[in-house]
């Protein structure tokens, strides 16, 4: 498969949330992204915050014809969001390339739906952890960064698919700061496929979620907000609160705190240590399972 041809693959995402969805006002109504055709029958790969609480779906290809889809899975845990087109795409799937061989300083592509396509190198693989409650054991970290990165496919020299584009991010290094982009590997999808195809989830218990917006500063972790409604703010979770300990372990910035965090079963009753105003007080956060906030996709 050529890079034309692969890029060609390569669509765009657009979908329509209600207002009262949960992720409306963090996430907005109207999102817009890129996906990648994974599978000969119109199967699209993209980032699962495009889709997450979509009523409605529209892929538009590169010849600008637009096919309705449907939001079929969003795996909190990855990411990765699912799509599948309502109609004939006739476009052909991209294969899955390595992702635990790419090496940093690796050329790349990172591609969006509109045939804006970056070349790029691996600045970094690490551990990613996000605000959201969200963390990879091992992100890719691109640059330059791509202007449209949301559900972007990242291509490897062997025209495979690497990645899934997800954020934007400054990185510093040498005194100067550099634009980046956090793509998703695609070595996570495989294990988890087949589940997202017949359940829309993955078929083990859901981690805990506090909905608590969080980030590491000097190892510590600070609330910086809590989403509304939810068992951080039930709990009395507060804005700058910083989180010293769950249960009986201290924490050591914000990865370790989402690793303590899961240990435990969603619904369970997590005791949380926090320093407000220079003063200790235990909070008790009766968690939940973040997916029971969520609209769930109708089929169009």
């Amino acid at each position: 498969m050529t890079i034309d041809t692969i890029l060609r693959s390569i669509v765009t995402v657009r979908a329509s949330i209600p207002d009262d969805a949960f992720t409306a006002n963090a996430l907005g109504t109207s999102r817009e992204g890129s996906g990648v055709v994974i599978r000969d029958n119109g199967l699209v790969l993209t980032i699962g915050y495009l889709i997450t609480e979509a009523e409605e779906v529209w892929l538009t290809d590169h010849s600008g014809r637009v096919i309705p889809a449907h939001a079929l899975a969003y795996d909190q845990e990855t990411g990765f969001g699912l799509v599948q087109a309502l109609a004939p795409l006739s476009l052909p799937a991209v294969a899955f390339g390595d992702a635990a061989r790419a090496m940093a300083g690796d050329p790349v592509v990172l591609a969006d739906g509109i045939g804006q396509a970056v070349s790029a190198y691996i600045v970094t693989k690490q551990e990613f952890a996000g605000y959201w409650e969200y963390l990879l054991d091992e992100a890719i970290f691109t640059a330059p960064a791509h202007p449209s990165w949301g559900g972007a496919a990242l291509i490897g020299q062997d025209g495979r698919l690497l990645g899934i584009g997800s954020l934007r991010l400054q990185m510093s290094r040498a005194g100067e700061i550099a634009d980046i982009n956090m793509v998703v590997p695609i070595d996570l999808l495989p294990p988890i496929l087949d589940d997202l195809l017949t359940r829309g989830q993955v078929a083990k218990p859901p981690r805990p979620w506090l909905g608590a917006f969080s980030a590491e500063s000097n190892g510590e972790v600070v609330v910086m907000s809590v989403a509304e409604g939810s068992p951080a703010a039930e709990a009395g979770l507060r804005q700058g609160d910083i989180i010293s300990d769950v249960r009986d372990g201290e924490v050591d910035g914000l990865a370790d705190f989402y690793r303590k965090l899961w240990q435990n079963p969603a619904g369970a009753e997590i005791p949380l240590r926090v320093v407000r105003d220079g003063r200790e007080t235990w909070l008790r956060v009766k968690s939940a399972d973040r997916n029971s906030f969520l609209k769930k996709p109708q089929l169009q």
